[in-house]
């Protein structure tokens, strides 16, 4: 039996999140489901809407690290690894959700309400890479 994807896909997103989705289903290879990660280079991004960011995958045991944070995001974070880093509005719950990427090996989406009611959607896209997903291309 298998179960339904926790942070699955709604049938709209956000303007700037449907772009970075649109942007990574154009980087896939014929029928693949995903893209490889060496097909992204890093110079594409800054063409993308909203804060956006690269997590290296490490397994086993299951670790993510930040590889590219753009300069909407705080730099001090990039290369460490998420369970290093302190609590934060825009990476909470980030490794639940990069776990459940991994898993499904599909596109994930959490939406998420801060302290002070505001609310914003995180959108995780695995990208294949030495038969396993290696990278996971993240967009706020």
């Amino acid at each position: 039996m298998s179960c339904r994807n926790p942070f699955e896909l709604p049938d709209r997103l956000e303007t700037s999140l449907q772009a970075v989705l649109a942007f990574w289903q154009g980087l896939r290879r014929g029928q693949n489901g995903m893209p490889f990660g060496d097909d992204l280079l890093l110079p594409q991004l800054s063409e993308l809407p909203g804060k956006l960011f690269l997590l290296a995958v490490f397994a086993p045991p299951e670790r993510f690290r930040i590889e590219f944070l753009n300069s909407a995001l705080p730099a001090a974070a990039t290369g460490k690894f998420l369970d290093e880093l302190p609590p934060s509005t825009e990476f909470a719950f980030l490794r639940a959700q990069a776990s459940a990427t991994l898993e499904a090996a599909a596109p994930t989406l959490l939406r998420l309400t801060d302290s002070s009611g505001d609310s914003f959607s995180r959108l995780l896209l695995p990208m294949w890479g030495n038969g396993q997903v290696s990278m996971i291309l993240g967009a706020l």
